[in-house]
């Protein structure tokens, strides 16, 4: 076929990111570039020729290696200039097998078989290749990445927040913990999901009515046939294979996408000149701006969330990819292709979101500095909940509104909030007494060190990294 530019073509995805991500590009043409496709539908049509073979007692190792060479040499050009007299894409590929496998083995191409029963399976080999092969080890790679900072920052206090404000402490290794534990389980859940994948050897409507004319047991024949390739049958077909095998199996992939968002706008926003508590690597020739010479922008985080607003809306597409007439009308022939284009796109968030964290690092004098300033002039004010439990428990019981005229005091008086509560010898008293009967050390100076009010923040951000590394490094 006519070779062009790659800047003549439209997608991004193959001319920007094959450039700027050519090792993942490359490693997913592998699987579901076009020239993937045209291979996968050969060899589950080979993979039938063996199981006509086997069913007859006439497979022999020559056979089956002449014909896995086939599949995997054949020329997608050849097939779609064959197609252009067909008007059919497995016609045309059917065609062009018959000249190339063993002679007496042409009559049992496609024998049996509808387009679907190929086309189907080959799409569910190509995509679980591409899951296991691609997209997992990348996910892997990132995840390995998030456990090292959960455990290299486990006691880098940070100023926990909700709702954009500043809430109680925390530490930066305990964010990072909430997205090893988040991707984690999704990983799990992606790899369980492609090992389902299904094909089918069942026919025009399912039933099985062409192979029974050929065999006397038709799944047999079809747990041959999709034995060869690595898959199962689907439970129920009709043209088609049940549709929910793979729309799982995306969804989850969609879940995981989202979770790559949600913390592209974390880091993104921890980057802002008014935060600054962690910096993504920037290299010495790197431009920010083409007019400020000064700016480091957090591009890369954006460019992740970037790729989730392109692609994440395209489930709804994957969601309509249930609905066949009765027993297959042909409206997913134009959107399933772009499941491709779904995968890359994710997948290439992942390699950015993975390469901003290996290169991630936390400013810990930031951290602290905000830390301490939370609530503007109240320093320390974040203190007030242990403040309000302590007081509470000594047995007052509008504490809460206590500790609230307090904090108020500190804001208006312009002090800190561990000053404004030693106002309260009262309050202060029973506060530090409380503290001393839960055996916190010093505790009369608890209420200057917001750091020292964690909780269990260290402690759960090593357990998650420990957790699942191990699982991890078990699916490698």
């Amino acid at each position: 076929m006519e070779s062009r530019s790659i800047f003549l073509n439209i997608s991004p995805l193959d001319h920007r990111y094959s450039l700027s991500e050519a090792k993942v590009f490359d490693d997913l043409s592998s699987f579901i570039s076009e020239q993937a496709a045209v291979i996968s539908c050969a060899k589950a049509e080979t993979a039938l020729i063996k199981a006509h073979l086997k069913m007859r007692g006439k497979l022999d190792s020559e056979t089956e290696k002449k014909l896995d060479t086939v599949a995997w040499t054949i020329d997608p050009a050849r097939v779609y200039a064959e197609e252009e007299k067909t008007k059919h894409n497995i016609r045309a590929l059917v065609n062009v097998l018959k000249t190339l496998v063993p002679g007496e083995t042409a009559p049992l191409v496609h024998l049996g078989a509808t387009s679907v029963d190929i086309l189907d399976t080959a799409l569910s080999m190509r995509i679980r290749d591409c899951v296991q092969q691609v997209i997992l080890p990348v996910l892997r790679d990132l995840e390995a990445h998030l456990c090292d900072i959960a455990e290299r920052d486990a006691e880098v206090p940070q100023t926990g927040r909700t709702h954009g404000q500043h809430a109680v402490p925390i530490t930066f290794g305990f964010a990072i913990a909430e997205y090893v534990s988040r991707l984690g389980k999704s990983i799990i859940e992606i790899e369980r999901l492609s090992k389902n994948l299904r094909g089918k050897l069942a026919g025009p409507v399912g039933a099985y009515n062409g192979t029974s004319m050929l065999v006397k047991d038709p799944e047999e024949l079809e747990r041959l046939y999709l034995g060869y390739v690595g898959l199962e049958p689907s439970e129920h077909s009709t043209q088609l294979v049940e549709p929910e095998y793979l729309l799982r199996l995306l969804l989850e992939c969609n879940v995981a996408f989202g979770i790559l968002a949600n913390l592209a706008d974390d880091l993104r926003n921890l980057q802002r000149s008014e935060i600054g508590e962690v910096f993504e690597y920037f290299s010495a020739d790197q431009v920010g701006s083409s007019t400020m010479p000064q700016k480091r922008n957090p591009w890369n985080s954006e460019h992740v969330k970037s790729l989730w607003k392109a692609f994440a809306p395209r489930v709804m597409t994957f969601f309509m990819d249930q609905i066949s007439e009765h027993q297959r009308d042909l409206t997913n022939s134009a959107s399933q292709r772009f499941v491709a284009d779904y995968l890359t796109g994710f997948t290439l968030a992942a390699e950015r979101m993975k390469s901003i964290v290996a290169g991630l690092n936390a400013d810990a004098e930031g951290m602290m500095r905000n830390l301490n300033a939370a609530g503007g002039k109240v320093k320390g004010g974040i203190l007030a909940e242990p403040a309000y439990l302590l007081l509470a428990e000594s047995g007052v019981s509008d504490a809460h509104e206590v500790i609230r005229k307090i904090t108020l005091d500190a804001e208006h008086s312009g002090i800190s909030f561990f000053e404004a509560l030693q106002k309260r010898e009262d309050v202060f008293e029973r506060i530090r007494a409380q503290a001393e009967k839960l055996g916190i050390k010093d505790a009369a100076s608890f209420f200057e060190h917001p750091e020292r009010y964690r909780g269990l923040a260290a402690e759960k951000a090593r357990s998650l990294a420990a957790k699942y590394r191990k699982i991890a490094e078990q699916d490698r």
